[in-house]
């Protein structure tokens, strides 16, 4: 393996650990969150349509999702192992016999559809998005827990010393007068 192809599987590996995109072929209907910078706000858009193609490989591996919008076709192509794509849900699984669907781009209306896929190996790999994806949002949710259980402790530790501190300033006034009334 020369020193490009390792650079890639690095930087691969890297993005990886952070996200996971589930196993999309071409004819899959895709939701593709978008994070969108307007300004100084980010914000994460969805652009749901089929992915009509997918074509490179390693780092430079992209996929293209069309969606048609207000009667238009609209094409976007997404790198695969872009930090603007925050993640990629399969909305159904499409059956088709093509890698690239590019004569989708001259059908209109029921001649543009494609037959959704529930073959065995479809049912699995759609159960098994599901489980992942139940297992990352109940992952998620404990953080979430974990999170709010922590600082509701912090608050309560900062109520205690804040109240031992009013305590002890109350103690000390109450000394402090009784001292000056002795001399």
């Amino acid at each position: 393996m020369n020193i490009i192809q390792q650079l890639d599987a690095e930087q691969a590996a890297k993005i990886e650990a952070k996200r996971k995109l589930p196993d999309f072929s071409a004819g899959d209907t895709l939701r593709v969150n978008v994070t969108v910078k307007e300004g100084n706000r980010t914000r994460v858009q969805a652009y749901e349509g089929v992915c009509i193609a997918r074509s490179g490989a390693g780092i430079n591996e992209s996929f293209t999702v069309r969606k048609i919008s207000y009667g238009e076709g609209v094409e976007r192509v997404f790198p695969v192992y872009s930090p603007m794509v925050e993640s990629v849900e399969i909305v159904r699984r499409g059956k088709v016999r093509r890698a690239k669907l590019y004569y989708l781009r001259d059908r209109r209306g029921k001649s543009a559809r494609i037959v959704e896929n529930t073959g065995t190996r479809a049912r699995k790999l759609n159960d098994a998005e599901r489980a992942a994806v139940a297992e990352e949002k109940a992952r998620l949710e404990a953080e979430k827990v974990a999170a709010a259980q922590a600082l509701a402790a912090e608050k309560a530790a900062a109520e205690a010393a804040e109240a031992k501190a009013a305590a002890e300033a109350a103690a000390a006034a109450e000394a402090a007068p009784a001292e000056g009334s002795a001399e």
